[in-house]
């Protein structure tokens, strides 16, 4: 004869493990994406010119697929490079034009070799490179449109992340990329208007 043993848990502890369960559950959700600051230039000194209208161009075409992957940031450096010509520059003369161009606004992912094998275990290497180029020109024309004088800038920078970076972490590593990059250019742009545009400058 085959004997059957029943074992009772109290109610108590089935109610400990259910707590149990849904605090690691918790444990387990994903942390909430970062807000970043809107990039903005408008406490920089305004770049006054000699000319009654100003355009501003984007030339930079997003290729929105791999190695490319500026049209995943946060605020991507052409967005960024706009905001810029929108903060910094005026017009406030009485003819001709200006016209602001950004001509690149790229940033591909490198993938980086890592350790294999027993040292790969116990390393974190990083695993991406991102280089990033901006590049943009400023041109004065005439009312006629011919082309007067222009000043450009060409700005590269580049950073790496680990391979056990979180999302976040990497959003937060392109955000930084971004406004390195803009502190980059901005100094080369108006170091170059000041010194070939400064006929058209008030």
């Amino acid at each position: 004869m085959t004997t059957m043993i029943k074992r009772f848990v109290p109610m108590g502890m089935v109610f400990s493990c259910a707590l149990v369960a849904v605090s690691l559950a918790g444990c387990q959700a994903t942390a909430p994406a970062p807000v970043y600051p809107e990039l903005t230039f408008q406490h920089l000194k305004s770049l006054s010119l000699n000319v009654v209208k100003l355009k501003s161009v984007n030339y930079y075409k997003p290729p929105m697929s791999a190695p490319n992957v500026d049209h995943l940031f946060p605020t991507s450096p052409a967005e960024a490079l706009g905001s810029w010509a929108e903060d910094r520059l005026r017009a406030v003369g009485t003819n001709g034009f200006a016209r602001f161009t950004i001509l690149e606004a790229s940033v591909a992912e490198t993938r980086l070799d890592m350790k294999k094998g027993v040292i790969g275990a116990f390393t974190k290497d990083q695993s991406e490179r991102y280089d990033a180029v901006l590049e943009a020109k400023l041109e004065i024309l005439d009312d006629s449109g011919v082309s007067k004088g222009f000043a450009s800038a060409r700005v590269t920078r580049s950073v790496t992340v680990r391979e056990d970076s979180s999302v976040n972490q990497r959003e937060q590593a392109w955000f930084t990329l971004t406004e390195e990059l803009m502190r980059d250019i901005d100094a080369e742009l108006e170091k170059n208007i000041s010194l070939y545009l400064s006929g058209w400058l008030n």
